[in-house]
């Protein structure tokens, strides 16, 4: 790995990282993936919290030894979890989604009650946007939020799925309409819910052909209140909220990508150049060579797009300045990981489909939600293409 766009501190960073993930995640990986663990993977999350590897994001919270931390270090943790497993990732990145908008948009008393345990470890955030009738396309958003003037209070009717950490988060950032007339992205609200609000419900999780062990599943409001003091930023607001919030996300799924795109191809480099086929080691034959340096070059690729998007971040561009470079990360790096996986299995054979010769069967598994999570490949070259198409108005 060429890591260009890193320098000494942050190659130090990945280093200890990587110790502290060796001797927390890795012993309970298995755990996680045969077991479903989800105790497991909060005692994982407790460790990073108490290693303050949390509150990367949040330099005033931050009390490690980096003079500079942010997003590009959040990603390198979520680079090096992914490599070792996904589903943990899912875990961490979801709660760090969650933490963001109580950081830049809750007031102090709610952040303090909400986002400081999620940075500590001891609790576990989940963010609500996707519904029956929503993915990537949040205008047609049917969960209703209220205001009710005699309680003081929000009241929340709708209905979530496809939510990571559902009924194990602590608090779910809640989007939906407070103006329900018009643009409905422009009467978007977002809402802190704790996990004790009276009115929320958790139907059931899902069962996913991969990510063992992260749990998703459903959220439903129902005459679901909270106190005035949990909105977050301003009423009608809340569109602004998560666009800031999906290119971080964006830049932090590649880093999930190129983790498990680099788990695949270890193995099968590993695997060509041990094994012996026809008398000449598997990495000899042309069309293996072939496919080993394709996943080369889209690693690389990978890589420099994800670390520009964050080096960008961190130098304080957002919005839709960085919406494109946040989009062509997780693209790049996303579709890398399937390309990889597919590829790695291919080149073990029959070794590729068996849980008792590696993980190569579980990568392919975990590798395939990520061009889906976070946003479709198809969602994030139509916004790729909104910035390379600005005097024309280009529709979904």
């Amino acid at each position: 790995m060429k890591d260009f766009l890193l320098d000494d501190t942050d190659r130090t960073f990945r280093a200890e990282v990587k110790d502290v993930l060796q001797r927390e995640l890795a012993p309970r990986m298995a755990d996680i993936e045969e077991r479903q663990d989800w105790q497991a993977i909060r005692q994982v999350v407790r460790a990073l919290g108490e290693a303050g590897y949390l509150r990367l994001m949040f330099p005033d919270l931050y009390r490690g030894p980096l003079a500079k931390p942010g997003l590009t270090h959040a990603t390198i943790l979520s680079e090096e979890a992914a490599y070792l497993n996904y589903a943990f990732e899912t875990t961490i990145a979801t709660a760090l989604s969650c933490a963001y908008p109580l950081y830049h948009f809750a007031n102090p008393q709610v952040r303090d009650q909400y986002l400081l345990p999620i940075l500590d470890g001891t609790a576990i955030g989940a963010i609500c946007v996707t519904e029956s009738n929503v993915g990537s396309d949040s205008a047609g958003m049917e969960t209703r939020i209220d205001f009710d003037e005699k309680t003081n209070e929000w009241v929340i009717n709708g209905f979530k799925r496809y939510i990571s950490n559902a009924s194990v988060a602590d608090v779910y950032i809640v989007y939906g309409l407070t103006t329900h007339t018009g643009k409905p992205q422009a009467g978007m609200t977002a809402i802190a819910v704790p996990k004790t609000a009276p009115g929320i419900h958790f139907p059931r999780n899902y069962s996913f052909m991969g990510r063992r062990g992260c749990i998703v599943g459903e959220v439903e409001f129902k005459d679901c209140r909270v106190p005035a003091d949990h909105l977050l930023g301003e009423r009608d607001g809340g569109f602004r909220i998560m666009l800031g919030m999906f290119n971080f996300e964006r830049a932090i799924l590649g880093g999930s990508g190129l983790g498990v795109a680099r788990s695949a191809f270890d193995i099968a480099t590993e695997h060509a150049q041990r094994r012996m086929a026809f008398g000449q080691h598997l990495g000899c034959k042309q069309l293996v060579w072939d496919k080993i340096a394709q996943m080369s070059w889209r690693i690389d690729s990978a890589e420099l797009m994800t670390y520009r998007a964050t080096r960008m971040y961190d130098a304080g561009i957002d919005g839709k300045a960085l919406m494109k470079e946040a989009s062509m990360a997780k693209l790049v790096a996303t579709e890398t990981a399937n390309f990889c996986a597919n590829e790695t299995v291919q080149i073990l054979g029959g070794d590729g489909l068996t849980k008792e010769y590696g993980r190569a069967e579980q990568i392919y598994r975990d590798a395939r939600a990520l061009t889906i999570v976070g946003g479709t490949s198809e969602m994030a070259k139509y916004l790729i293409a909104c910035r390379d198409l600005p005097h024309i108005r280009i529709g979904l």
